[in-house]
């Protein structure tokens, strides 16, 4: 059986992965828009209706647009941030428990998880679950990406030839704690505050290495390092995508690159630091399981299809 993908916005770095992703899938057919309704409302409609599923990789204010006139009927992915905390869409991460794996399966609203969300929610979600920490923590995180979780007019700018020389160094941005990844940080993980959020734009193409640091001595159940990193490998036992780096597995050279992950789909995660001082790190690509292959990944859970199918693990 082949089912009928429409992606709306595939000309975008996030449309153009899964695209890549999804060709040459002889389950699928990829419905093609003319090059002069791309901006049609009323085309792109007609489009959602003769798919099975549709991705709509386009600006948040762009996806509440479409998905209005959308019929309830019509199998939607938003990789947008428009409706990551809306309690009547899935949402996409299905590892985090049962209850958010069947919710994607039968949904027809899937909200596609941020990049920088993805890591903070993969080790803070199971902290809160396990009541390894309160509700209350006052949780810190930086999360490192590649040039191109900012999209074409990021990427344009750090590929200039004659560019500004002060791309060639990290740069800190989100000065305001106002990130709009944020709020949906802090609704799907549990916690009661948000986290001082510091993301990081460093001049490499893509992959992502998101860091949660935890003080011994503030956590509601003390756990030593080797205890709390088996407590996450029993919480995400059996996920293809997700792994728990072992103790064996840490960087011999004392170094964890942020781009490692990239070109593929899934999560490292890490806990690293000493008894008091403890240091837990997610790995993986921004276009990866921070954005396309996540997306994906809930598209073959929604067709009953092998959730890697078509992912680079």
């Amino acid at each position: 059986m082949s089912y009928r993908i429409f992606i709306d916005g595939q000309e975008g770095t996030t449309g153009l992965k899964i695209r890549k992703r999804l060709l040459g899938r002889e389950d699928l057919e990829l419905l093609a828009i003319a090059e002069e309704d791309r901006k049609n409302t009323e085309a792109r409609l007609k489009m959602m209706k003769r798919a099975d599923i549709s991705f709509l990789c386009l600006p948040d204010a762009a996806s509440r647009e479409i998905v209005e006139r959308a019929e309830p009927g019509m199998r939607i992915l938003d990789t947008s941030t428009a409706h990551r905390t809306n309690i009547d869409w899935a949402y996409g991460f299905p590892e985090l428990s049962t209850i958010h794996r069947e919710r994607i399966r039968g949904s027809n609203r899937v909200a596609v998880p941020g990049c920088h969300a993805t890591g903070f929610i993969s080790l803070v979600k199971p902290l809160i679950s396990l009541g390894l920490i309160d509700a209350d923590y006052p949780l810190v995180c930086h999360s490192v990406t590649g040039y191109s979780g900012g999209g074409k007019q990021m990427i344009a700018t750090y590929e200039e030839k004659d560019r500004d020389g002060s791309l060639e160094s990290p740069r800190q941005y989100g000065l305001e704690q106002n990130h709009k990844h944020l709020a949906e940080m802090a609704a799907v993980s549990g916690i009661s505050f948000l986290p001082a959020f510091h993301p990081i734009v460093a001049d490499y193409y893509s992959g992502m290495l998101v860091t949660v640091s935890l003080h011994g001595r503030l956590m509601k159940k003390k756990r030593k390092q080797d205890e709390l990193r088996q407590e996450l490998a029993d919480y995400y036992n059996d996920q293809p995508v997700i792994k728990v780096m072992s103790r064996d597995e840490k960087p011999t050279d004392g170094f964890l690159a942020a781009g490692a992950m990239a070109e593929t789909d899934g999560l490292e995660l890490y806990v690293l630091g000493n008894e008091e001082q403890i240091t837990l790190m997610a790995r993986y690509d921004n276009l990866g399981k921070g954005a396309s292959g996540a997306a994906i990944q809930s598209m073959n859970i929604m067709l009953n299809m092998p959730e890697t199918k078509g992912l680079v693990l």
